[in-house]
């Protein structure tokens, strides 16, 4: 269970649902562990948050443990969105824990955002990877060309290849890249939104435990400021790509993040 997660399934306004797909990691494989090395990196964090006056075990955060993952990608996913549509149904939060990013097709699908919004070192906008329509690197295309989403906004991204680059100058997609996250703002008017946080958003100093790592990238602290400021806007969250290749210090961002998540977007209602 995750620290603090101690609230019931019918009273929960948060639901943290594990989800460690690792099957198109295409470099570091080991995200099947992300989930509980998330939850284990999470036991050394007070209850309570002295920014937002609150206690993350008064907030209401349920546990439901992890959806079993398979190899059969697209029928997972479609599984495990169903676990994220309960969680909306009963007016709760859903927090989704990777697993490789491939698994945030079921947090959108289960949210329906007219936003994506995403802390990433790579664009995700492929078609295919390695003849792989299913890979973790198709995540932010899949969004947007068969999710319904209406524009992404990625944060940090570094690297992509020349088609990637060619599909994020359209209209629907805006690109911040590393050195402007500090300075970004979020502009959302009425739509709903989705967050994402893969890890390698990270400079890789800060959270080496990841697939495909990326240097010149983020710091913890504007990875918290994006997620404090999105957070209020949201209407899902997940944070994915963690493996167990480091001692924790991955795993530790993450979970750390997932709290400011829910100490701000609690905050903001």
């Amino acid at each position: 269970m995750f620290p603090g997660a101690i609230a019931d399934r019918e009273v929960a306004s948060y639901v943290i649902v594990g989800a460690p797909l690792d099957i198109s990691t295409s470099f570091q494989p080991g995200t099947r562990f992300g989930p509980n090395r998330i939850r284990q990196f999470a036991g050394s964090f007070d209850d309570y948050d002295r920014r937002t006056d609150q206690f993350f075990t008064e907030l209401g955060v349920h546990d439901a443990d992890d959806v079993r993952a398979w190899d059969d990608a697209p029928e997972y996913i479609e599984w495990l969105t169903g676990s994220v549509r309960d969680a909306k149904w009963d007016d709760a939060a859903p927090l989704l824990l990777g697993g490789e990013h491939t698994i945030t097709a079921a947090g959108v699908s289960g949210v329906e955002p007219d936003v994506f919004v995403c802390l990433d070192a790579h664009l995700d906008l492929r078609k295919a990877y390695d003849g792989n329509e299913w890979s973790h690197a198709t995540i932010t295309r899949r969004a947007l060309d068969e999710l319904g989403v209406e524009r992404a906004i990625i944060l940090g991204a570094r690297t992509g290849s020349p088609d990637e680059w060619e599909r994020a100058e359209a209209d629907d997609v805006t690109v911040v890249p590393p050195e402007e996250v500090a300075d970004w703002e979020p502009d959302f008017d009425d739509e709903s939104i989705y967050l994402s946080v893969d890890i390698d958003a990270a400079d890789p100093a800060y959270a080496p435990g990841t697939g495909t790592k990326e240097p010149f990238g983020l710091t913890s602290r504007e990875m918290r400021d994006v997620v404090r400021s999105v957070a209020p806007s949201a209407d899902g969250f997940d944070v994915v790509e963690v493996n167990d290749r480091d001692d924790g210090q991955a795993a530790t961002l993450a979970a750390k993040l997932l709290r400011e998540f829910v100490f701000s977007h609690a905050d903001g209602q």
